[in-house]
């Protein structure tokens, strides 16, 4: 086993890294707790890939990790609109 990456200390704290970034609904703390769930989410994915885990975990892994990223570049694309707006630089 690869020592290079410290094992996940928890195995289901992914899940409830990823759920908190998600729901989270302070604009200001989501490019954060996204950062965070995808670090968990990778850090998971790399203890599967050298100790097993079932087929279900890796596809929710894969799945997670993908939502994640829409999600910030959503975030991104919005952030973006609201600070071009000429509305939001006329007020």
């Amino acid at each position: 086993m690869n020592s290079a990456f410290p094992p996940c200390p928890n195995r289901a704290e992914w899940r409830t890294l990823y759920r908190a970034a998600i729901l989270e609904s302070d604009q200001s703390v989501i490019p954060w707790k996204v950062s965070e769930a995808e670090t968990a989410v990778l850090a998971r994915r790399r203890e599967l890939f050298y100790g097993g885990g079932t087929i279900d975990e890796k596809e929710s892994l894969e799945d997670a990790l993908y939502l994640l990223r829409a999600y910030r570049s959503a975030c991104e694309y919005v952030e973006s609109e609201i600070a071009g707006s000429p509305a939001k630089s006329a007020a």
